[in-house]
């Protein structure tokens, strides 16, 4: 499928074209966006949180993703690196429409993308419970989550060290950064 660029591109299409490529890509603001590729540091973070919430949450009411799926933002369609969604997800989807989580692992490439707009296009969600962006070089997170008056914070709370934890409450689990950064060095 080619796509023509005289007239609007839709997320539709956007999807059906997506699905014929060799490369990664988002759908940003009408645009079709190339992703960079992942380091085996970027690999391992993303393994090990998914596994840990695999591990952790009942699998009859949470589902666990990674960056081939797609969620739908008012600006497009992102892919995060890890999301957790109520479980019930049609097998024949290709888009989350209620995540819960959203977790993303910084590349040099997406400083800005992960911890400005992202930020914005996520925390607007109104399903989204906890928005986590992961260091790849140390274990180092910012983690928006939605306070008690339902508002996310303007300022991410930081939290690093290996004896650190990530508390996520609205899945009723708390994750180690020493578990989730194993094997990254």
């Amino acid at each position: 499928m080619n796509i023509r660029t005289d007239i609007p591109l839709t997320k539709e299409t956007f999807l059906r074209w997506v699905e014929t490529q060799e490369g990664r890509y988002e759908f940003v603001e009408g645009k079709i966006m190339m992703m960079t590729g992942a380091s085996w540091g970027h690999v391992e973070i993303a393994g090990n949180l998914q596994t840990l919430l695999r591990s952790g949450l009942d699998r009859l009411r949470f589902a666990v993703g990674q960056s081939d799926f797609a969620v739908e933002t008012a600006r497009g369609l992102r892919y995060p690196d890890v999301f957790v969604q109520a479980a019930g997800i049609d097998r024949r989807a290709y888009v989350a429409t209620a995540p819960i989580l959203l977790a993303e692992i910084l590349s040099p490439s997406s400083l800005e993308t992960d911890l400005r707009q992202k930020v914005e296009e996520y925390t607007a969600l109104p399903s989204l419970s906890a928005y986590v962006v992961l260091a790849q070089d140390e274990p180092r997170l910012w983690l928006w989550q939605r306070g008690a008056d339902g508002a996310f914070p303007h300022a991410p709370e930081m939290i690093e060290g290996t004896d650190a934890a990530l508390p996520l409450p609205a899945l009723g689990v708390t994750l180690k950064l020493a578990a989730i950064y194993e094997g990254v060095g």
